[in-house]
């Protein structure tokens, strides 16, 4: 019978919904101190697919993706999730949010997004957080599902996706080569 491997690490990323940019630098500085440095940072992009944040974050809104350097055993995902909840919470003024995190990671074939609601095609993991297929890598692209965000279902993403997955095989192929230089039996620590 075959025994359960550990998985590779993955990519974690954040998907961080903002109006103001005093408050992108702020959560960035938090996301690094928990997280580690951050080594990819995308382009501002219009949040304009819902209306949804605009009466407790105000407008316009927009997203911007980030990346982080070290890779994590994709288990963290709930960790991730929770601090991101706990930071929206530490940098709302008047009970109001000015942040929202979508924590999630990639890898090869696929990223995910963290949720705290449930829907039918989440996966239930831990402490309140789900585990929500947000795409599928394939012919050359990451594909969004129906049940996808609109933002990242219409492809405004889709070259930055690309370039945090090359990053991610670039620091899979040093994972592998740093693992092959233990000595037999070597267990080696997880970046």
């Amino acid at each position: 019978m075959a025994q359960p491997e550990q998985p590779l690490p993955v990519k974690y990323l954040i998907a961080v919904l903002y109006r103001d940019g005093d408050f992108l630098v702020r959560v960035k500085k938090d996301l690094v101190a928990r997280w580690g440095r951050i080594d990819f940072e995308g382009d501002d992009h219009p949040f304009d697919v819902t209306d949804y944040y605009e009466p407790e974050m105000g407008t316009p809104l927009q997203r911007r993706l980030l990346a982080f350097e070290t890779l994590y055993l994709p288990t963290l995902i709930v960790e991730m999730k929770l601090q991101c909840n706990d930071l929206e919470t530490a940098l709302a003024y008047d009970g109001k949010r000015m942040v929202n995190l979508d924590a999630g990671y990639l890898d090869y074939n696929k990223y995910l997004l963290a949720s705290a609601k449930e829907a039918g095609q989440k996966i239930y993991l831990d402490r309140g957080i789900y585990a929500d297929l947000s795409g599928r890598y394939k012919a050359g692209k990451y594909r969004p599902f129906e049940w996808s965000f609109p933002d990242f279902r219409d492809g405004r993403y889709d070259k930055e996706l690309l370039e945090i997955r090359r990053l991610y095989r670039e620091q899979v192929k040093q994972y592998r080569r740093e693992r092959s230089l233990l000595p037999k039996g070597g267990q080696g620590s997880m970046p």
